[in-house]
Order: C-alpha cells, then structure tokens, then sequence
C-alpha cells in the first residue's frame, strides 16, 4: 500500500508538482509518527485517530512512563503487523522500541 509523502505537516511534491507517495516501511514509520504526535479527538469524524501523549505533561511524573506506554499502545492498537515492544520516557524523550515484520524499529520523539 503507497501513502502520500508528509514533511512537517504538508504532502511533499516532486519537480513535477505530483505528489510524493511512500510504501513499505517508510510508510509505516509515516503513518506511527503521525498517530503518535496527532492528539486523539482531535479529528472529529476520525475520533480515535493520534494518541494522548500531550497530555503526560499534565501528569504527575511518577504516571507519566505508565501513561506513555498505555498511550502508544492506543495509538497503535490498530496496526496489525506491528507489535509495541517498549516504550521509554526520559523527561521529554521519548522512545517507542517497535517490531514489523520481524525487524526492530525505534522512533523517538520529544513530548510535552
């Protein structure tokens, strides 16, 4: 499956003015890293699309590693080929250790 290419918020175009498309793995890391950063409810006729790790700043930190791995576990509940192997906060690093396919995958991000 191809998906439109995103940078920073916005569909990437060739020289052409085409839109860029991704496949395989680079789409998947695409489409984790927008369900992650994308704030859950915010899209109203797709109301469990993102996550709710904007809200771990709002929690005591001794809840946020708990919140942070129920959060991304959410968020991707939905990606049947990938699994969730770990996930790490340090202050507002974050590291989501994943698995497709067989091969690791690590994304990081910062929230806040």
């Amino acid at each position: 499956m191809t998906e439109l290419k995103i940078r920073d918020g916005d569909y990437v175009f060739n020289s052409a003015g085409t839109a860029r498309r991704v496949k395989g793995r680079e789409a998947l890391l695409q489409r984790v890293l927008f369900k992650l950063t994308a704030r859950r409810g915010a899209f109203p006729f797709l109301e469990g699309l993102g996550s709710e790790l904007y809200r771990l700043g709002s929690l005591p930190p001794s809840q946020r590693q708990g919140a942070a791995q129920t959060a991304a576990a959410q968020a991707l509940a939905d990606e049947e080929e990938l699994e969730l192997e770990r996930v790490e906060l340090d202050g507002e690093r974050l590291t989501v250790r994943l698995r497709y396919q067989g091969e690791p995958l690590e994304l990081k991000l910062t929230v806040r």
